[in-house]
C-alpha cells in the first residue's frame, strides 16, 4: 500500500511558525516568542525582573523625553524581525531617525538596543540563541541584566557579532555611552 498523507496527519518535516501563528496564539499570560520559527514560551516575569524592568524604562523614558532622543518601549511590545522572528524583549529603545520603524504591531526590524532580564529559565536563549538572532538582523546594542545577581552586561554590535563592552555591578554608576549626559545608579535599577 503507497504511503499516502491524510489531512487528519501533520505535515511532514519541520513546521516553521510566522508572524500569523505567532498572532493566533492564546492570551493566558504566558510570554510567547517565535525564533527563527520555533515557538518559545515563558511564564511571566518575577518580581525582581519586573522591578528592574519598570526602574529602568522610568529613567531611560525621562532622559530620551527630556532629550528627544526617540521611545522607549517596555514588554509586551512586540519586535518582529522577519516574519519567522517575533520576540518581546523586556525593553527597547528606537532612535528619533529610525521612528518609521515603529507601527501599531509593534518595532518592524531593529531597535537601537534591545534589554533581556535574565532568569534561570531564560539566560540560556538570551545569552545565545536571541543574541544570535539580534546580531544577525543588526541590532547595534544590547543589555543582559541579572536582576538576582544585581549587574547588567552591555554589547554593542561590531563586524556582525556582540562585544562585551561592559559590566557593571555593586555600587557603581551606569554611564550608557547610547544615551549622552545620562548617569544611572546601579542601585536605583534594583530597588
Amino acid at each position: 500500500m503507497a504511503n499516502v498523507e491524510t489531512q487528519d496527519q501533520p505535515p511532514a518535516g519541520r513546521i516553521v511558525l510566522t508572524y500569523e501563528d505567532y498572532c493566533a496564539l492564546p492570551d493566558d499570560g504566558r510570554r510567547y516568542e517565535i525564533i527563527e520559527g520555533e515557538l518559545a514560551v515563558t511564564p511571566s516575569p518575577r518580581r525582581a525582573h519586573q522591578r528592574f524592568s519598570g526602574n529602568l524604562f522610568a529613567i531611560l523614558h525621562a532622559h530620551v523625553r527630556e532629550h528627544d532622543l526617540g521611545e522607549v518601549y517596555v514588554a509586551p511590545f512586540d519586535v518582529i524581525l522577519e516574519n519567522t522572528s517575533i520576540v518581546v524583549p523586556d525593553l527597547l529603545f528606537v532612535s528619533r531617525d529610525r521612528l518609521g520603524i515603529v507601527s501599531e504591531r509593534g518595532v518592524e526590524g531593529a531597535p537601537d538596543l534591545i534589554v533581556e532580564a535574565l532568569s534561570s529559565g531564560t539566560a540560556r536563549r538570551d545569552r545565545v540563541e536571541k543574541a544570535q538572532l539580534y546580531a544577525r538582523h543588526g541590532v547595534p546594542h544590547y543589555w543582559l541584566a541579572d536582576p538576582d545577581g544585581r549587574a547588567i552586561e552591555t554589547f554593542e554590535l561590531t563586524e556582525g557579532r556582540y562585544h562585551r563592552t561592559g559590566g557593571l555591578a555593586g555600587e557603581t554608576n551606569f554611564t550608557p555611552s547610547l544615551f549622552p549626559g545620562l548617569t544611572i545608579p546601579l542601585r536605583s535599577l534594583w530597588e
